[in-house]
């Protein structure tokens, strides 16, 4: 009896064993719920079921350089003959100007051992290619041999451009002019609703014009020339970019960089005087220039030209970046334009571009820079301090002024450019797609054209859609693509640019 009862019990004490050890299984801290079990559940996606891609990260792209094959020469005479053997009396099979480019075939020397001639290639005018002789020392392997002389220490080293801003795409542009006046009333309108009927998708708006006024009040105005804002006609700057946007209109801020007679009344001292006199000099329209060696006024400019951006503009647009006419540096030695630098004319013009370029491309907008139609024809640089490969090595996009009426009678072999809209642009054009192709980083080449009639000059003609579309046609045979059109008044040929 009392050896079954002690059974008993046993049995009792081994089952209670048997439940307690079942009760812990998976509560134990040394033995953690296994993957997939409740407390540890982990977010399971449906066979097939695509997870979210993530966007591509937008990264902004550098321009490549220009390169040229190994074996490229550069002309560097004006005018070069193509010979069909080594000697000056030779059959000339065909031309070179400066700046054309030629393959490399091989080189000899004269029969006297004097001169030195290199046979070259080339593809002409007419597209055929060409092959012959001409003096070595016409050509060079360095394209800074193109280089004028007193222009060399200037910045020709290669410049980093962006391909395009994330949210600031480049538009291949076909633009028009717009004032202050304009751009402030129901003539904005117009323009708009031209824009749905024609090509043009750009207006170049005044933000600081050709008296210094402003577009719309800025800081900058009120800093450095506080009469320019009580001449704003835009009193909501928001609202115009808003409706500018709306309706896909790519927007230039065009900024008035050296003409100003507001800023030059409030800062005398700034102006360019006469030496004898001391007394302001200005132009045949009576407005004043300020130095374009005077860093205040390029604080100035900039500083607009960061409002512009940050209430929206796409690019800035430098005009009057230059000199006063001064009849081919004739006045120089009459004229004190306040040089405390000691720099020439181009470099203070490529310096201060340069200082724009620093400043403003965070920002994220594109610089331009508005040059006399026939800097890109020229070998000097005007003595307006425009020299080409200077300007073009540092902005975006260079916008030569082709307007035939602007060119003296006989240029480009031509009696009255005005009077040959075609003819004058094809010339201005070509010679500069020729200076532009040489450089490493060049700007986009987006010419002004004229859309207006200009009665003043002696045989001109009456220009309306035709002569448009003749300056449209010389520039795109030679690749060029965007132009601006001029008119003071805002009135444009809508048949040239028709959809």
């Amino acid at each position: 009896m009392k050896s079954r009862n002690v059974r008993t019990i046993l049995i009792l004490i081994l089952s209670l064993s048997l439940i307690l050890t079942a009760c812990s299984v998976g509560t134990n801290a040394l033995n953690p719920p296994s993957e997939g079990t409740p407390g540890n559940e982990e977010e399971v996606f449906a066979p097939g079921e695509p997870s979210e891609p993530e966007e591509p990260k937008f990264v902004e792209e550098v321009i490549p350089e220009v390169t040229f094959p190994e074996n490229t020469l550069f002309i560097t005479g004006r005018k070069v003959n193509v010979r069909e053997d080594i000697a000056k009396d030779a059959k000339v099979l065909g031309n070179l100007s400066k700046g054309d480019q030629v393959i490399f075939l091989e080189e000899k020397q004269d029969e006297n051992g004097e001169e030195t001639w290199v046979k070259v290639s080339y593809i002409d005018e007419k597209g055929n290619e060409v092959s012959g002789w001409i003096n070595g020392n016409y050509a060079s392997k360095n394209w800074l041999d193109l280089i004028g002389e007193k222009y060399r220490d200037l910045d020709y080293s290669p410049q980093k451009k962006i391909v395009a801003y994330e949210n600031n795409p480049r538009v291949k542009v076909r633009g028009v002019y717009v004032t202050i006046w304009s751009a402030a009333g129901s003539r904005l309108d117009s323009l708009i609703e031209m824009t749905k009927r024609t090509n043009i998708n750009t207006f170049v708006i005044d933000v600081k014009d050709d008296r210094g006024y402003m577009l719309f009040p800025t800081k900058a105005a009120e800093k450095y020339s506080p009469e320019a804002n009580e001449h704003a006609t835009v009193k909501d700057i928001q609202a115009l970019m808003k409706k500018l946007k709306e309706n896909n209109i790519y927007t230039i801020a065009r900024i008035v960089s050296f003409k100003d007679l507001t800023y030059t009344s409030h800062n005398p001292d700034k102006a360019i005087i006469y030496k004898d006199t001391g007394k302001p000099y200005a132009n045949k329209d009576g407005l004043i220039w300020a130095s374009p060696h005077d860093r205040n006024l390029w604080e100035y400019n900039i500083a607009v030209a960061k409002e512009a951006a940050e209430v929206g503009f796409n690019e800035i647009q430098f005009d009057y970046v230059r000199f006063p006419a001064s009849d081919g540096g004739k006045l120089d030695k009459h004229l004190d334009y306040r040089n405390e630098t000691g720099e020439s004319k181009p470099a203070a013009i490529q310096n201060y571009l340069k200082y724009a370029r620093e400043q403003l491309s965070p920002m994220k907008v594109y610089i331009s820079a508005d040059v006399y139609g026939l800097v890109g024809s020229v070998e000097d640089d005007m003595s307006l301090g425009q020299y080409w490969e200077a300007i073009s090595n540092i902005v975006d996009y260079i916008c030569p002024m082709m307007y035939p009426s602007h060119y003296a009678n006989n240029t480009y072999g031509i009696p009255v450019p005005d009077a040959n809209p075609y003819g004058t642009i094809y010339h201005s054009a070509k010679d500069s797609v020729r200076r532009n192709k040489n450089m490493p980083t060049p700007a986009i080449i987006r010419p002004w054209i004229q859309d207006f009639t200009a009665p003043w000059v002696k045989g001109y003609i009456k220009y309306g859609d035709q002569q448009i579309l003749e300056q449209i046609k010389a520039l795109e045979e030679n690749g060029i693509d965007e132009y601006m059109l001029w008119n003071p008044n805002n009135k444009y040929s809508e048949g040239a640019v028709a959809k």
